[in-house]
């Protein structure tokens, strides 16, 4: 429950959103034109349905979307990757494989005094 108090949930929202735009914004994904459709439904749609599910597991601190050896994956990132989290953990969802990523603990920095 430590994690929670550290990261509410606006932040993990934040912190999807950031992951993401990253992928995007460096030409890495482009999911709507590769196609990325398994079992007819986007990636995105996928995990948009799943976030909520995946973010209350203990020990989980994001989620994204990735290419994992070039075809789309949907990656969770934990602070701890442990045996008893890759059992929470499903190793696919609707198709599209699951791939868990130590992160470490996210946390936030205080503004800066400079910041208005």
């Amino acid at each position: 429950m430590l994690m929670s108090r550290i990261i509410g949930t606006p932040l993990r929202w934040v912190i999807l959103v950031v992951l993401f735009s990253g992928f995007c914004l460096s030409g890495k994904l482009d999911t709507r034109s590769q196609g990325n459709l398994m079992a007819g439904k986007a990636i995105e749609d996928v995990l948009k349905e799943h976030t909520k599910e995946l973010m209350s597991i203990p020990g989980v601190v994001g989620t994204g979307q990735s290419l994992c050896d070039g075809k789309p994956c949907i990656k969770v990132y934990v602070v701890n990757k442990t045996p008893e989290l890759e059992k929470q953990i499903p190793q696919t969802l609707e198709g599209y494989p699951v791939v868990i990523e130590e992160t470490g603990e996210i946390r936030v920095f205080p503004k800066s005094g400079t910041d208005k």
